[in-house]
């Protein structure tokens, strides 16, 4: 049983009312504090670093709208973006200019895009790449990595089998196996797993999909060599290269991971930052690969609300605020100042912490082995992040509610919120 150190009258009294009428009484899994124990608080509104809850209390955010608040919450250029497109409507169900400048800016970051179309989230990006690439391609296969989660996607929603070359696992009840069979789950960084995949099937695979720095379950950088690795294989059979981006997007760099690896893939899938924190997602890529989607080729995709002109002026904005402010290098500084006394910390109490960082993203994982798959990440002694989690919570820190999520930072955390933080951290690492 998890006892509670802080009072959430008003958030229990919601969650019961939600259970009775939103399964499992929350719209995402990871908000239910499953991992960690107890109920979720409800959020009555956020701003800058902090945000509040319904029962008034005040927290230093490490979520960040899981990655999307790069610029803090209710930046006021944002908001008066999203001001000035309100006035104007809601939704129109034609082309309206924010797409195209919106494509201009993506096309501009990010050399690998050629062509970009607008959807509504990351799940729709990726979804939409895999359906691409095959149409494109011709062939069925999809290669994914453990570790990599690419949304709720039927094909992509895939554990991996009992060897590392053996064709997926359905993750979820609803998915068909054979949809599953379709998927060949590899490790992250495993150099000869990939050789060998594309051996053994390279003739019928459409697609390699991964997150360039996975960052779903926990964070896990690319070994030297890996991407380019995974490129030149594509290149060799004529499979397509999907960058899932959603997260590291305008995030690790301006022109994301791709720019900072120096490695193009042949479509991108995008979300979060370039919707300023309403719902978005966009994929793009090679305009020769883009033209297979209809209407002027046989892939068939569409979306209601797709381009809508509030999340548009709202991503226009807050990306238009990274070009301008270019704040990736002090992000990384101040995150490393941070991870250097929290490992300081665990090191004084023989705890075995890894914190590996990615700019203005990191994770703690309690273990003494160096981070390079998905199973260093499960091998990690999780046990400790959920009484880390509820003292830093009790003490006015909102991590993640799950030992698998990364931490965002974002300009809203400046040098005094970020001592703070620090503070309740390290005295949390001392206190296990």
């Amino acid at each position: 049983m998890t006892v509670l150190l802080y009072k959430m009258n008003e958030s229990e009294k919601l969650f019961k009312k939600a259970l009775k009428l939103i399964p499992g009484g929350v719209n995402s899994p990871v908000r239910a504090f499953g991992s960690v124990g107890g109920h979720p608080f409800f959020t009555e509104k956020a701003k800058n670093a902090s945000i509040t809850t319904i029962d008034g209390r005040e927290l230093i955010d490490f979520v960040c709208s899981w990655g999307p608040a790069i610029h803090g919450h209710n930046h006021p250029t944002i908001l008066n973006a999203i001001n000035d497109a309100l006035v104007k409507g809601t939704s129109f169900g034609t082309p309206n200019p924010y797409e195209v400048e919106m494509a201009e800016i993506i096309t501009q970051a990010i050399s690998s895009i050629e062509k970009v179309r607008m959807v509504n989230s990351g799940t729709e990006a990726t979804m939409s790449c895999i359906r691409l690439a095959r149409g494109y391609t011709q062939r069925d296969k999809i290669v994914k990595f453990a570790g990599c989660y690419h949304g709720h996607v039927d094909s992509l929603l895939v554990k991996a089998g009992s060897g590392a070359l053996t064709f997926g696992n359905p993750d979820s009840a609803g998915i068909p196996k054979s949809y599953a069979g379709e998927t060949l789950v590899l490790p992250f960084n495993d150099f000869d797993a990939i050789e060998l995949a594309f051996i053994n099937h390279g003739e019928k695979i459409a697609a390699v999909i991964l997150e360039p720095y996975p960052a779903n379950n926990g964070l896990i950088l690319p070994q030297p060599g890996f991407l380019n690795k995974l490129r030149n294989l594509c290149d060799k059979y004529g499979s397509v290269l999907i960058f899932d981006e959603v997260i590291s997007g305008f995030r690790i760099s301006y022109g994301g991971v791709q720019e900072k690896e120096n490695i193009k893939p042949d479509l991108t899938a995008l979300g979060k930052i370039i919707g300023g924190g309403l719902p978005v997602g966009a994929f793009g890529g090679k305009a020769e690969i883009m033209d297979n989607l209809a209407p002027q080729g046989p892939v068939y995709q569409a979306g209601t609300l797709s381009g809508n002109p509030l999340a548009l002026a709202a991503g226009i904005a807050a990306v238009n605020l990274l070009k301008i402010l270019n704040p990736y290098d002090n992000l990384e500084r101040a995150v490393k100042k941070l991870k250097g006394y929290i490992l300081e910390a665990a090191d004084e109490k023989g705890i075995p912490l890894q914190i590996p960082q990615a700019g203005s993203v990191f994770c703690m994982i309690f273990t003494e082995k160096p981070i390079k798959s998905l199973n260093d990440v499960t091998a990690s002694n999780t046990g400790l992040f959920k009484p880390l989690f509820h003292y830093a919570l009790t003490n006015g820190v909102y991590l993640p509610p799950s030992a698998y999520e990364v931490c965002f930072t974002s300009t809203a955390h400046n040098e005094e919120i970020l001592e703070k933080a620090t503070e309740v951290i390290v005295a949390g690492i001392k206190a296990l």
